[in-house]
């Protein structure tokens, strides 16, 4: 069968090579095709376009490059047409994805969308869209199951895929980690600054201006996979600071505490039960129009799926150093840690269990054949 499957950003390649795993599981023959990233091409298949290539963040910025952005759904389209597959896979990527959706189930392709669009936080009336372009729906959070049901539309609950990619990756000890790295035998501050750069100009300074006030520990920069270190260079001024190159998942877990951006990482962050400050800034424009549509209590994914703060969000004017520096020294004390701790492990249970890309690679391959 041929597959053709459409990611943007690191997460989406994540979870998009961890699906073309379990779709060639289902079928050995399996013909995929698809845009992503680096772990998506390591899988196999034929890469059509980098996420790299298509990585703007908040609206303004998405206003800026509008030319471009209709340049890539007129390829897109294009390209899905000369292919032909037998279904089309969306991961995430709404503002991309939606459009390609609405044009592929009128050209009668079969549309499913792994990893939904989150018409929960804002613009829910895109919900009758999804009903009308989207033949099927596969959800990784419990409390988007329910706010779909709410709105008449059956999807698919199938778990968080980064419970597994956490589960299966391969362990390092911790001495060959720091040996590795050249670091010292400091108690770790992981930061996680986003993967763009117009997030991490944002986010990392802010974050660094903490260094000086924390000597007894030792600040780590997770470098993201789609950014270059002379980036980050700009940023390091302290002794004191580490960068590791895309080996995110080896530092959180030997972490003592983590400064992490708001998105995927928090959730992350939080499988590997480190204490977190969860933080966000966007341009001013961007913020205000957010501001305005964003109808969550929440932006962190810790928080929207307990339904409570268990990690603090520090957003806009409230990420400055004053703040951050009394969240980081709160996170460190160990009473609060323990409590931390406890909600992390309550978070797990709520996320379904193991098996998310076999559950929906399953799924999928078995609708082809219905």
């Amino acid at each position: 069968m041929k597959y053709y499957i459409i990611a943007g950003e690191a997460s989406g390649d994540l979870h998009g090579s961890n699906l073309m795993k379990a779709l060639l599981k289902e079928d050995a023959q399996a013909d995929i095709r698809f845009w992503g990233g680096d772990l998506m091409q390591s899988v196999g298949g034929t890469l059509v376009t980098h996420y790299k290539e298509r990585a703007f963040m908040g609206f303004l910025e998405v206003i800026l490059n509008l030319r471009k952005i209709s340049k890539f759904i007129t390829f897109c389209k294009e390209d899905i047409q000369e292919f032909h597959p037998d279904v089309v896979i969306f991961i995430d990527n709404s503002g991309f994805n939606l459009r390609i959706a609405k044009w592929a189930k009128a050209a009668n392709f079969k549309t499913h969308y792994y990893i939904s669009p989150q018409v929960w936080a804002s613009r829910a009336s895109r919900v009758e869209k999804i009903k009308r372009d989207v033949d099927a729906m596969y959800v990784i959070l419990p409390f988007v199951e329910e706010f779909y049901k709410k709105h008449d539309y059956k999807v698919h609950f199938v778990g968080h895929p980064l419970i597994d990619a956490i589960a299966n990756r391969k362990q390092v000890s911790e001495a060959q980690f720091r040996a590795a790295e050249q670091l010292n035998d400091k108690p770790i501050i992981a930061l996680l600054p986003g993967s763009r750069k117009q997030e991490i100009t944002k986010m990392l300074s802010v974050m660094l201006s903490l260094v000086d006030d924390f000597k007894e520990y030792q600040f780590v920069i997770a470098g993201a996979p789609s950014q270059e270190y002379s980036f980050y260079q700009t940023f390091i001024k302290a002794t004191n600071v580490k960068f590791i190159d895309n080996k995110t998942y080896d530092l959180l877990s030997l972490s003592t505490a983590a400064l992490v951006t708001s998105g995927t990482a928090t959730l992350e962050t939080a499988l590997f039960k480190v204490p977190q400050v969860v933080c966000y800034k966007g341009s001013n424009i961007s913020y205000q129009i957010a501001k305005r549509i964003i109808t969550l209590k929440y932006i962190s994914l810790v928080n929207l799926v307990m339904d409570r703060e268990v990690v603090t969000e520090l957003i806009q004017n409230d990420f400055n150093k004053k703040r951050l520096k009394k969240e980081l020294e709160y996170i460190l004390n160990e009473e609060h840690r323990k409590k931390l701790f406890l909600d992390y492990y309550e978070l797990e249970k709520a996320l379904g269990g193991k098996g998310a890309s076999e559950k929906t690679a399953k799924l999928i391959y078995k609708s082809i054949h219905d």
